[in-house]
């Protein structure tokens, strides 16, 4: 049998699913359903339920009236259109990425996430009293010691894989300071403040997975649920020497092959043929015809490896190194990295589908609400309300990024004496009006210019005749995303009205004090005498002025005009304020400070 794939267990990943989202979304709005059974529709089928449905034996993709039939009470929610279910999933990311540090979470779905709190894990772990691991303390915030909560170091919170029991103490090795226990033990402990966070201040419930990778997190989160969370506990490593076993295979032994993430239905019906059509006299292992074929089984299997694995997965059209890969998969391995979403879509896509849509008033009346709801989908993804406003203003909306394409897609059923579906599609794409960004527009008026203007003039490039069509699916959707000024991570440039509003406060720490000198009334205007408060008002007493008249012959100070008089008064300017000066003892004449030594040096030059 070939080398098992080297591991990378340095990290720490958790991977949290909710409960039953989309009727979790809908139990949110309406609370009096949580205690009825209640699914969500799609078309004609049951896309999901709730666990109280699920009790009462109804399952996902079951037909509406198959569902209605075992269960007569059943409370039916459309759900085709999915943006209450995309802002909800949009507003339980903002608030768990919070957490975080780095903001390293990655989005699976409306439903999944995984997180990489390995740097949090550290931090804490590093400076655990391993005197008194009973009364530990997660640290939220490396700048606020304040911010976290208290924890028994001492145990796992939640179920573990393998199960451990309640009466078991750890051993001091598992304890150490480090330890991949320890680590795994304090992320128990952290996922559990998570759940317990989003169930109370937003109203979800999720169950957990915590491990090394987004494979086995996924896997073990799995183990209990709903409301609930598993630990897979080390050794993970494969080393018959030692004598101990690893939990980690004797864990993803017993899935069947179809169920490890990755392994696709077709992958998975190549290596379940191959196996099962092997000699199983040969072999005592080997499964029978009518068995679930597992990833032991597969993993045991004779001359099993990457290249035999790559001969029965392999050919054309399939990924590189798929040998590879699955090697690595069916021993538990992934190193795939924890990327953090962007805070904005790359497009905003609706579309629809229909049996049959002829005619073009019924198109226009479906490009109007598809376009109606980028629309809408736009002014939440792609705004967010307005800084720095003045208090007690009303509130505005700003847009944080622009999309710069409007992209329509159809497709046109086949001729019905042809008898072939088509499943190709036919997309134009032309610059987005602007007018679509006028947030002060109702998004109905909006809908109905963009489609009077522009779609049905890109519905006709795709479809040049007028009639004889049938259209089978449109798709509308706003592409080419380019940041809006301003002081995200991404933006292009800066926001210069912000920075006019705002440079008083920015550069207030830079500003050079402007000498207070004593103001005097002349002729009705406020004016400045320019007698500075730190020298003496006879300008003979200074040292220089007798060395400097030396080069330059007589000189009489007391035949300087005084600094208080008006010949020696000017009006304020903004140019003079702006360079602090002093008055030159020799001939009056205010210099700049930068300028002081230059100015004395003329004075030495001899005429």
């Amino acid at each position: 049998m070939a080398v098992p794939p080297t591991r990378d267990d340095s990290r720490i990943i958790i991977h949290l699913d909710y409960d039953c989202f989309y009727a979790s979304v809908i139990e949110a709005e309406q609370p009096v359903l949580k205690t009825l059974p209640l699914a969500i529709q799609q078309k004609q089928i049951i896309a999901t339920c709730n666990y109280e449905a699920r009790r009462r034996g109804l399952r996902k993709l079951q037909l509406v009236w198959e569902a209605k039939k075992i269960c007569p009470d059943l409370v039916v929610v459309l759900g085709e259109d999915l943006t209450k279910f995309r802002d909800a999933s949009k507003e339980l990311y903002l608030f768990l990425r919070a957490f975080v540090w780095g903001g390293r979470v990655e989005k699976l779905g409306f439903d999944e996430l995984f997180l990489d709190v390995t740097e949090m894990i550290d931090y804490t772990v590093d400076i655990l009293n391993q005197n008194n691991l009973g009364n530990s303390f997660f640290y939220l915030d490396r700048l606020d010691p304040t911010a976290g909560f208290t924890f028994d170091a001492t145990q796992f919170h939640g179920p573990t894989y393998p199960r451990a029991s309640s009466e078991s103490v750890p051993s001091a090795a598992q304890l150490t300071s480090g330890s991949l226990y320890t680590r795994l033990l304090v992320a128990s402990h952290l996922a559990g403040y998570l759940r317990s966070r989003l169930e109370h201040q937003m109203g979800y419930t999720a169950s957990a997975g915590i491990s090394t990778s987004k494979l086995l997190a996924k896997m073990v989160g799995s183990t209990h649920k709903p409301n609930n969370q598993t630990s897979l506990l080390p050794p993970y490593a494969v080393a018959p020497e030692s004598g101990t076993e690893s939990s980690l295979m004797n864990f993803i032994d017993a899935h069947e092959i179809r169920k490890i993430p990755g392994i696709g239905s077709k992958l998975a019906h190549k290596l379940r043929a191959y196996v099962l059509a092997f000699d199983p006299d040969s072999n005592d292992h080997l499964p029978s015809p009518d068995k679930k074929v597992t990833v032991r089984d597969i993993r045991l299997f004779p001359r099993m490896g990457p290249v035999l694995l790559e001969e029965i997965l392999g050919g054309p059209g399939s990924p590189k190194d798929i040998g590879m890969r699955v090697w690595a998969l069916i021993y538990g391995v992934d190193n795939s990295q924890v990327i953090g979403c962007r805070d904005m879509p790359t497009q905003i896509s609706v579309e629809d589908s229909f049996r049959r849509l002829e005619g073009l008033e019924n198109v226009k009346k479906a490009l109007t609400l598809l376009a109606a709801s980028v629309i809408r989908r736009m002014r939440i993804d792609l705004t967010e309300n307005a800084k720095d406003l003045p208090p007690h203003s009303k509130p505005e909306r700003t847009w944080v990024a622009y999309p710069r394409t409007l992209r329509l897609s159809t497709r046109f059923r086949s001729p019905e004496e042809t008898h072939v579906r088509s499943f190709n599609r036919t997309s134009r794409s032309v610059p987005l009006p602007q007018f679509v960004f006028n947030l002060g527009e109702n998004v109905g008026a909006l809908a109905e210019r963009l489609v009077r203007e522009t779609l049905v003039a890109m519905f006709h490039k795709l479809q040049p005749h007028r009639s004889g069509w049938n259209v089978n699916l449109l798709n509308v959707a706003v592409t080419n995303m380019v940041d809006a000024a301003g002081e995200r991570k991404h933006s292009s440039g800066r926001d210069i009205g912000k920075m006019f509003r705002t440079q008083e406060t920015v550069l207030e720490d830079w500003k050079v004090p402007e000498p207070d000198y004593p103001r005097c009334q002349t002729g009705g205007t406020d004016i400045r005498s320019f007698q500075p408060q730190d020298q003496p008002a006879d300008v003979s007493s200074y040292p220089a002025t007798e060395l400097l008249c030396k080069n330059r012959g007589s000189f009489d100070a007391s035949s300087l005009p005084a600094w208080n008089s008006p010949d020696h008064i000017w009006e304020d300017s903004d140019e003079d304020e702006a360079i602090p000066s002093k008055i030159c003892p020799i001939c009056g004449t205010p210099i700049p400070y930068f300028a002081e030594a230059a100015h004395e040096r003329y004075h030495l030059v001899p005429d």
